[in-house]
């Protein structure tokens, strides 16, 4: 019986190494994200084929609830993880899509939402409509004073601005 449990611990061993092996291997991306050159900041017009001034808006207000007082580059960041998750195949593919997405803003259940975007915001979003993106490819980002989520605090930080870090 000795030599069946050792047996036993052992099989029990491996296999939780194999499960975390492949949950490890399968987190990471086979590539680095893309890096390609942004386009000129004169060129703030490009997004309008993609998106209208009705997303413009929204990711705007966006920005203003979950940034305000932060450096202009992290509310360009914040902007960007947006536009990330809309191209990104596990989140919608919308704006109002991946903002009104169930639990995933905290400024859609506190109402922050539905305030006026300042001009700064429209500026930070509108260069992230036009392919800025200080964070790296960012689909998320956290305040670390202020979030208790582990799972967050686990993923791998990209770029940390203001008080914001920015994770993949």
């Amino acid at each position: 019986m000795g030599r069946f449990n050792g047996q036993l611990k052992q099989f029990w061993a491996l296999l939780i190494l194999t499960v975390f092996l492949f949950l490890w291997w399968f987190n990471f991306p086979a590539a680095p994200p893309s890096r390609e050159k942004p386009p000129e900041k004169n060129d703030l017009e490009g997004w309008r084929a993609g998106f209208s001034e009705t997303d413009l808006d929204l990711l705007a207000r966006a920005v203003q609830a979950e940034a305000e007082g932060e450096p202009y580059d992290g509310q360009i960041g914040v902007a960007a993880v947006i536009l990330n998750r809309v191209r990104h195949p596990e989140f919608p593919n919308t704006i109002p899509g991946v903002i009104y997405e169930p639990l995933a803003f905290s400024i859609v259940a506190n109402g922050r939402i539905y305030n006026q975007a300042d001009s700064r915001a429209l500026q930070a979003a509108h260069d992230a409509l036009s392919g800025l993106d200080p964070t790296g490819g960012a689909l998320y980002f956290y305040n670390p004073a202020k979030t208790r989520s582990a799972w967050i605090k686990n993923r791998p930080v990209l770029k940390t601005i203001g008080k914001h870090v920015f994770s993949g």
